[in-house]
């Protein structure tokens, strides 16, 4: 298990939830021909298409970046792994619900995968509920295989990296955005973080929640089930190790971004998606532009926390 005894944590800008619907539709709308951004009171999670263990995104919001690509790349450090309970409670906010995107645990796994989060960690006299999903490269035909991680496995863990929203999982109100028709470059995620970075440039904000690809097709990647005996030293070493796919919607995504890194070598972005089709991974953008509609869920974090920050860093990997 990986030492989490040092854990930096920097307080976020968070403007009210009105202020930022404003900046975020106005963002939005260099990227999509149709947008929607509004206050409401978050969706009952628990429902289809989400099924999460918990009904909303609210009560006390925080991000974390645990670990990082450096554990994974040029080679990787298979002793980086670390727990969801353990997690909550260096966010100060023990018993919490966390989402966002990870890789599996391969001591247990036996294998590496993509890990797609959805845990209400444990509090006293209540088990931890792990609704996770994890995604790898099927061995039989190279495609993609989706599984649910607590039909196989009982543990909460993840390795290596991990970026996280955590929450009290309460109902309340959010940000909700609807946008269709990209006519920009952005995937939906770099597009909300831009806008972001372009009206507080000066100031650290994060968003973490849920959105739906509700119709089109996006481009994802998955990693090899064998971590690379080679060193991943560039972009494009990494690229060409990781297998490239296109899935199909409805897909749920679980995201955490940030406007500007203040300073804690943060992963700006990260986006993982599962399906109740069979398919999930690491998503990218969506390869139908024209076709495409998004439907999502955020929260402004109040805080980051830095877990096991990288003392030898580097800047590739991180797309």
């Amino acid at each position: 298990m990986a030492d989490i005894s040092k854990t930096e944590k920097v307080e976020l800008h968070t403007p009210d939830l009105e202020e930022l619907r404003g900046v975020l539709q106005a963002g939005l709308e260099t990227n999509f021909a149709e947008v929607q951004v509004c206050v409401v009171e978050c969706p009952d999670l628990t429902k289809e298409p989400f099924q999460f263990p918990v009904k909303g995104l609210c009560g006390n919001p925080r991000i974390t970046d645990v670990g990082g690509v450096p554990y994974l790349v040029p080679l990787v450090q298979k002793h980086k792994e670390y727990n969801m309970n353990t997690v909550s409670k260096e966010l100060e906010l023990p018993g919490a619900f966390i989402l966002g995107a990870a890789a599996a645990p391969s001591r247990i796994v036996g294998m590496n995968a993509e890990l797609m989060p959805l845990v209400l960690t444990e509090a006293e006299g209540r088990p931890a509920v792990n609704s996770s999903y994890f995604a790898s490269i099927n061995p039989a035909d190279g495609q993609c295989m989706q599984e649910k991680y607590s039909n196989r496995f009982s543990d909460c863990n993840f390795g290596l990296l991990g970026n996280l929203y955590a929450c009290e999982g309460r109902s309340g109100k959010v940000i909700e955005v609807r946008a269709k028709k990209r006519t920009g470059s952005h995937s939906l995620v770099t597009a909300l973080r831009k806008a972001l970075e372009d009206h507080y440039p000066d100031k650290s904000l994060a968003l973490g929640g849920t959105f739906i690809i509700q119709k089109g097709k996006a481009k994802i990647h998955i990693m090899p089930r064998e971590f690379s005996a080679c060193p991943l030293n560039t972009n494009d070493e990494v690229n060409n190790w990781l297998k490239h796919f296109e899935v199909s919607a409805p897909l749920i995504c679980q995201s955490v971004l940030v406007s500007r890194d203040p300073g804690l070598d943060l992963r700006v972005e990260h986006t993982h998606c599962f399906s109740h089709h069979g398919e999930g991974g690491h998503y990218y953008i969506d390869t139908t532009p024209d076709s495409v509609e998004y439907l999502g869920y955020f929260m402004p974090a109040e805080f980051v926390f830095r877990i096991d920050r990288p003392k030898d860093t580097h800047a590739v990997g991180r797309d």
